[in-house]
């Protein structure tokens, strides 16, 4: 439940991004890749300190090395990431329909641009609730305050990416309140996601570990191959990685001050 409640507040930050669409038609290129940057930030921020550095530390003591479980995780996630990236047909944010990646289909620009944001969402909500997860199974190095912190941080960095989807679709002439529809629907599997990582990892408490690891490697994936090169591809490069040194900072602060 509290896996539930905490990714329903991460979607719901989605939803206000999204409502920007009715007071505005576009974004600035500028804005729009310093807040890519810091989305950036606050996912390789988070993938460490509230995923990787527990997982590891639960590891400690056991009859196989510590980094097993955190680098077996971590790949995995990644490439788990990587066949949803060759399947799921979506488009990056400023990319030509051209360039739309996954199965060929005829599918309108629009859906494709939910899909590729759909996608990205799937690992934050499978964080969340994972760490929410390894609370109710009473593990001593999981804590409420930490959970609540990436839930915050996780919803935080979701507000530009609302905007990222619902400003360009308004601008494409479609209506505000498809625009603002299309753009929280993109969140709308951090709750599923959240609530089958909580309950698989309660159930399966051993798979914690590479549970923790898998949505660390699944965020750093997206973060990769996703969230910089769009936001160093208008050219703001400096602007943008000084959105990623904030998201980082604001992310370590969370966790570090309330974890």
């Amino acid at each position: 439940m509290q896996a539930l409640l905490a990714t329903c507040f991460t979607w719901a930050m989605t939803a206000v991004g999204a409502a920007t669409v009715f007071t505005s038609r576009d974004i600035s290129r500028r804005v729009l890749d310093a807040m890519l940057g810091f989305t950036a930030g606050v996912m390789i921020a988070a993938s460490y300190w509230s995923l990787l550095a527990p997982a590891i530390a639960m590891s400690q003591g056991k009859a196989i090395p510590a980094w097993v479980p955190a680098v077996a995780g971590f790949l995995l996630g990644g490439i788990f990431l990587r066949g949803i990236d060759r399947i799921l047909p979506h488009l990056h944010l400023s990319f030509p329909i051209e360039e739309a990646e996954g199965v060929k289909t005829g599918w309108r620009r629009s859906t494709l641009l939910v899909m590729a944001i759909t996608m990205h969402n799937i690992p934050e909500g499978l964080a969340v609730g994972v760490a929410f997860g390894a609370l109710a199974a009473g593990l001593p190095s999981a804590t409420l305050g930490a959970a609540i912190a990436l839930a915050i941080g996780i919803g935080i960095q979701n507000l530009p990416e609302g905007m990222a989807v619902s400003l360009p679709l308004r601008r494409d002439g479609m209506s505000r309140g498809r625009s603002f529809f299309y753009g929280q629907l993109s969140a709308i599997v951090e709750p599923i996601a959240g609530v089958i990582g909580a309950a698989a990892v309660i159930i399966a408490q051993p798979i914690l570990p590479y549970a923790l690891s898998f949505a660390a490697g699944a965020m750093i994936f997206v973060v990769i191959e996703e969230v910089i090169p769009e936001a160093q591809r208008g050219g703001n490069t400096d602007l943008a990685t000084a959105g990623g040194m904030i998201g980082f900072a604001v992310m370590m602060l969370l966790d570090v001050a309330f974890g």
